[in-house]
């Protein structure tokens, strides 16, 4: 045993398992839950809080950061965004923050004031100069304004402690407030917290200062520095490091990386984005402070944090989301059942898009996430026989949480694989995480004891032996009524991505909802794309060296490789394309598709499919006709419910349960589809 109660084992873990001693406070391992906005401080049931944090502690993690806490109104991300001010909220932590302890682990505060990304008409900046992301106008803080702010940082580490936190985080990165003073793009003062780069950090440090000086030496302080902005007229490298190692004089123990202004038209956590992509800025700090450096983006799985710190990049590593994919992560790592681990596959669908929709976050894979206290799988009173018919997402968590409670389930796919859609959302360049996650199911279905019968399709009458039936039959590609359609060049999206279906050179796709951008995407590449390729990924979208240029950002723009066909996209609807593509990643596949230069064409009216392409009219105006010339056609024109089965039960009076595309084909996720299965089979 350790001096943390652990058992020292043979583990394939060794620089991440290891401990960090920083006098004060020992960390038991070098994995740290980042911070993430969820929601729940917001929502007011602290005992939800407590919960959430405390069963991430129990999973064995190193060291938890919470989502960001602001330290005044006017720095707060949107009005009544959580904050710790009075005394209300220092005994609401406290709930938390005892949980936490209780739990066996550590937690430290975020605080983060927004500045100008302020979502209300009292935000404060440097200079008021507008964000891209807000539609307020910041006002400039004068002497002390400025003042204020720094003091209210400094009492928020104050409060944190009082409230029983072991340490805080000051957010410096992101294009937040303190990262607004450090460039000139948002600075414009010429005053003292102005002009000169002393100046213009003067503000983060004078911060770190005077958070030090309130909370004591005893107190983890973590500053999140921005080590590539992303933006133009960003940061310099030298500038990073000046800073680092004033903010380690100040006060500091650990420095997280930063990576990315919000406004950055450069993705940085989704799953288009490879993993670890950012490890190499982390590594450039290395042996230019005295104090641990964090990695941080894009860090989902224990080998990819491990080889991090093998290679001497960071002496912690980072992950946010992939504990909302799974509390018990660190234990399964330490445990030898790292197959195990539910795989955050960085979709942004249940989190960073809930966050944008002021909704409670949780997660795709994982529902539970957030919901703890309500959301339970408690042993069944009664072993039920349980039929489950269709291997898609909605099937497979529907029978996995079935037989974790202890009923005997069946689980019958007429194809030869798992998967559903899925599979075919694995096929996408960009999509790769997806492939994990089919392993992942295959891994839970063997381990819940699940009897798994591919390749078959019960009838009604097949099913009459079984206490309960759930459908999860999917569906089916939706063809519209079009002249044409049975010729050859004709294909479906199931064709191209399920099938092997080769297209031409010229390819006009008839929709343009998810599938349609998927296929696009998938035919814009012969070799599936750049995201598992960080160098050719940072070229695609033309990040450089900060010690090169500014702020990490290419002058002369990305150098996108050619596209592989040219694709016409087709729309009845007029205006922007991918109104339903998800909330903070529909404008990265907007943006990959541009590079690829597919021709997007909205409102129109579908006349015929010909030898030579699409005819359309255009607009709705049926005298104005236009010809897409095509050597193949793709239809993605959405879906429809596969209920043969559902009605087969319905006919014969057998109580179902119908989940997943196969109740509602419409606007159907794969989000919506894993939640309606395991919360189903959570309470049969």
């Amino acid at each position: 045993m350790n001096k943390f109660g652990h058992e020292l084992m043979s583990s394939s873990y060794p620089k991440l398992l290891a401990p960090l001693e920083l006098g004060f406070i020992d960390l038991p391992n070098r994995i740290v839950m980042g911070s993430m906005h969820t929601g729940l401080e917001e929502f007011g049931d602290w005992n939800r809080v407590a919960e959430f944090y405390g069963e991430r502690a129990r999973g064995g993690v190193g060291l938890i950061v919470t989502g960001g806490i602001a330290p005044n109104s006017e720095g707060a991300v949107f009005p009544h965004a959580a904050g710790l001010c009075t005394q209300e909220d220092i005994d609401n932590h406290r709930f938390v923050t005892d949980r936490v302890h209780d739990c066996g682990g550590r937690i430290a505060m975020q605080i983060l004031h927004a500045g100008r990304y302020a979502y209300g008409p009292n935000c404060v900046a440097p200079s008021p100069i507008k964000s891209p992301i807000s539609p307020f106008q910041p006002r400039e803080l004068d002497e002390p304004g400025i003042e204020k702010q720094i003091s209210d940082i400094a009492k928020t580490a104050s409060n944190a402690r009082e409230a029983g936190y072991d340490g805080v985080e000051v957010m410096g990165s992101e294009g937040y407030f303190l990262n607004q003073f450090l460039v000139e793009r948002t600075n414009k003062r010429s005053d003292r917290w102005g002009g000169s780069y002393a100046n213009r950090m003067r503000l983060p440090v004078e911060v770190m200062k005077r958070s030090r000086k309130a909370v004591g030496k005893d107190f983890l302080i973590i500053f999140r520095l921005s080590m590539l902005d992303l933006v133009p007229d960003g940061s310099s490298w030298d500038e990073v490091i000046e800073l680092a190692k004033a903010v380690e004089a100040a006060g500091a123990d650990i420095i997280n990386t930063g990576i990315g202004w919000h406004e950055a038209t450069i993705p940085t956590i989704a799953t288009r984005v490879p993993r670890r992509a950012f490890s190499w800025v982390t590594k450039k700090l290395i042996g230019k402070v005295g104090i641990p450096v964090m990695a941080s983006n894009r860090i989902n799985d224990p080998e990819t944090a491990e080889e991090i710190l093998r290679e001497g990049c960071a002496d912690l590593v980072s992950m946010a989301r992939p504990f909302l994919a799974d509390a018990d992560f660190v234990n399964k790592a330490k445990q030898g059942r790292a197959r195990e681990i539910t795989p955050c596959i960085a979709c942004n669908q249940a989190c960073l898009d809930h966050t944008f929709s002021n909704k409670v976050s949780t997660c795709m894979v994982n529902p539970r996430a957030c919901h703890e206290t309500e959301l339970q799988y408690l042993q069944a009173s009664r072993a039920k026989s349980i039929a489950v018919v269709g291997a898609g997402p909605a099937g497979i968590s529907a029978a996995v949480v079935a037989a974790e409670r202890g009923h005997s389930v069946v689980l019958f796919e007429k194809s030869d694989r798992i998967g559903g859609q899925l599979k075919m959302a694995a096929q996408i360049p960009g999509k790769e995480e997806f492939r994990g996650l089919l392993d992942w199911y295959e891994v839970e279905i063997d381990r819940t004891g699940v009897d798994l019968r591919l390749s078959v399709m019960p009838s009604a009458e097949d099913l009459s032996a079984f206490d309960e039936i759930i459908v999860a039959t999917g569906v089916s590609p939706r063809v519209p009524e079009l002249a044409g359609l049975e010729l050859p060049s004709v294909l479906t999206y199931a064709q191209i991505l399920s099938e092997g279906a080769q297209a031409g050179g010229r390819v006009a796709i008839i929709g343009a909802g998810g599938i349609g951008f998927d296929v696009a995407e998938f035919l814009a590449e012969d070799d599936g794309g750049v995201s598992e390729d960080v160098a050719a990924w940072l070229a695609e979208w033309g990040i450089s060296d900060p010690e090169t240029h500014r702020g990490g950002v290419v002058p002369d723009g990305p150098s996108p490789r050619p596209p592989a066909r040219a694709i016409t996209m087709l729309q009845r609807k007029p205006g922007k394309f991918g109104r339903s593509l998800g909330k903070t990643t529909g404008w990265i596949h907007r943006a990959s598709l541009k590079r690829k230069n597919v021709r997007m064409v909205g409102g129109v009216t579908y006349r015929s499919i010909g030898q030579e392409g699409v005819r359309v009219f255009v607009n709705g105006e049926t005298n104005r006709e236009m010809l897409i010339e095509a050597d193949n056609v793709v239809i993605c024109a959405g879906q429809v419910p596969e209920r043969s089965l559902a009605d087969q039960l319905a006919a014969l009076g057998r109580n179902h349960h119908v989940i997943g595309g196969a109740e509602k084909a419409e606007e159907l996720d794969a989000k919506s589809a894993v939640d309606q299965g395991t919360r189903l089979a959570a309470r049969l």
